[in-house]
Parts: C-alpha cells; structure tokens; sequence
C-alpha cells in the first residue's frame, strides 16, 4: 500500500499493468514484441497476480495522471513538429525536381537555336 497513494490507484495500476502482460502473452506468437513482459519471474500465470508481484517489487510505479499528461504533450508535440518537418521536406523536393527539370528544358530549348545560327 506503501507504493501508492490509496487503494483505488493501487488496484488501478494493478489493472492497466495486468492489461499489458496480458496482451503481451496474446502477441508472444505474431513476433511484434511491442509490449514489455512481465518484470518479475513468477509462479502464477495470471496477469494480475504478477502485476501485483511487480508492483511489490518496485519493478512497476505508479505516474501521475497530471505529470503522465505533461509527459505525453511534450512527446505528441515532439512528433508533430517531426511530422510537419517530414512533409515540409517531401514538399520542398518536388519543387526542387521541377526547377532541374525546367532548367534542362531551358538548356534544350536553346540548345537548338544555337545551332540554327551556326
């Protein structure tokens, strides 16, 4: 109990921790390995049961719902300005495609007046 500030958020973080043990062990055979195994070896195969036994060890601590949501702006606002960052990039290539491409057309179109003078 010492772990959290109540039991409400104890049993929480119980659940949503048993929650991803448990689609880790639902994904173990599709070969993704996007979700974090259970941090304790245990001898209970159920999910809340071993999220209670990492929680007991300290592999598992609960974060505030305001500071998880400071953390999760900073990383979304990071990916946006990746993101934008990305498509200025894919937009500025094109342009650079066409201004070669009419520069070769230039060069071509004179190409041929040149040697009409000749």
């Amino acid at each position: 109990m010492h772990r959290t500030h109540s039991k409400f958020s104890l049993v929480t973080l119980a659940a949503r921790r048993a929650r991803e043990i448990n689609s880790y062990f639902n994904q173990l055979g599709e070969g993704l390995g996007t979700m974090v195994p259970p941090q304790v070896s245990s001898t209970s195969r159920k999910p809340l049961s071993i999220s209670f036994e990492e929680i007991a060890a300290d592999k598992i601590v609960g974060v505030e719902m305001a500071d998880y949501e400071a953390i999760e702006a900073e990383l979304d606002a990071e990916l946006l300005d990746e993101a934008a960052d990305d498509v200025v990039a894919a937009l500025d290539e094109p342009t650079a495609q066409a201004e070669s491409i009419t520069v070769e057309e230039s060069a071509a179109d004179e190409a041929p007046a040149s040697e009409e003078n000749a």
